[in-house]
């Protein structure tokens, strides 16, 4: 869980790569731009747009991938930067990612040497994303960087705090093994089942949320890895946030049914069940009445187990 006083300690334990041999350059930013207040309709143009791209050992890939990424943002007219997060990877992921920061000052390379999960890449992205408005997205790009466009317009029809992509709505294509077809169905019975979280998808990686959203309800996060989706969707609707799901296309591109295998569904199965009985313990908690006088402790005082 991150408290407030982490996050100085989190930023001290990460290293923002720049790419540039000279050491006087400040790190990879995209010129300066006029940042709305938060809560400014978004139909002001002058907002910008983080996308964060957790990477663990893409580096076969990740070079031509976020090539296409920006190609595909840059027809959005509006002001980005790619956030790639190097989640620990063993390969030339940072490698790759340094090498396309130096002639592309959108992407900031973002690094750490142990590989911490998906969820912990996402956490520590946003912390250093500067944009109103964030979108979350894989880097194998089975759900195409296009969607940015659509998500953004979903967004400011609707009213949502957060848009998030569903292969189970109407409108989507989907392509993708029946094993993991069978996995995600099973999935989310299991979710319906312990949160009647009123969503048809949880697990997509493609998501825009405005950022005071992400920023409240990562200071309650404490999955880094595959329900990190799950509790982040779960905290935002307790919460009254307004989620909105949106079609996809998604093309599977990993072979033999990706990395998904015994131990990650055992570990899936474990953090969901983790977030069930806290949220449990929780609302227990806060039935039971406080001592006469009794003072609750300020949140900023509270540390991380």
């Amino acid at each position: 869980m991150i408290v407030e006083d982490d996050i100085e300690a989190l930023e001290g334990s990460v290293e923002f790569t720049a790419p540039s041999e000279d050491a006087d350059q400040p790190l990879n930013e995209i010129d300066a731009v006029d940042v709305p207040e938060r809560g400014q309709h978004l139909s002001n143009e002058s907002y910008l747009i983080s996308v964060i791209i957790p990477c663990f050992n893409e580096g076969d890939r990740i070079y031509k991938n976020l090539q296409e990424c920006l190609r595909s943002l840059g027809e959005l007219k509006k002001p980005f930067e790619v956030i790639a997060v190097n989640d620990g990877s063993s390969d030339n992921t940072l490698k790759e990612l340094n090498r396309l920061a130096m002639v592309h000052p959108e992407v900031v390379p973002v690094t750490y040497g142990q590989n911490a999960g998906k969820g912990n890449a996402l956490r520590v992205g946003t912390l250093k994303a500067r944009g109103d408005l964030i979108i979350f997205m894989d880097a194998d790009l089975e759900i195409h960087p296009k969607h940015a466009l659509t998500f953004i317009k979903t967004m400011e029809r609707t009213e949502a705090d957060m848009v998030i992509g569903s292969k189970r709505h109407p409108d989507s294509k989907v392509d993708y093994p029946a094993k993991r077809r069978l996995l995600s169905y099973g999935y989310h019975i299991m979710v319906r089942t312990l949160f009647g979280l009123k969503l048809t998808d949880t697990q997509p990686g493609f998501k825009l949320a405005k950022r005071e959203v992400l920023i409240k309800e990562m200071y309650k996060s404490r999955v880094d890895r595959y329900a990190f989706d799950l509790e982040l969707l779960v905290n935002a609707d307790s919460d009254g946030f307004k989620i909105v799901e949106a079609p996809i296309e998604l093309n599977f591109s990993r072979p033999l049914g990706g990395r998904i295998g015994f131990r990650s569904v055992k570990s899936i199965f474990m953090e969901t069940m983790d977030i069930f009985m806290r949220r449990r313990l929780n609302r227990s908690h806060d039935r039971i009445p406080k001592a006469s006088g009794q003072k609750k402790v300020p949140e900023k005082d509270l540390q991380s187990p």
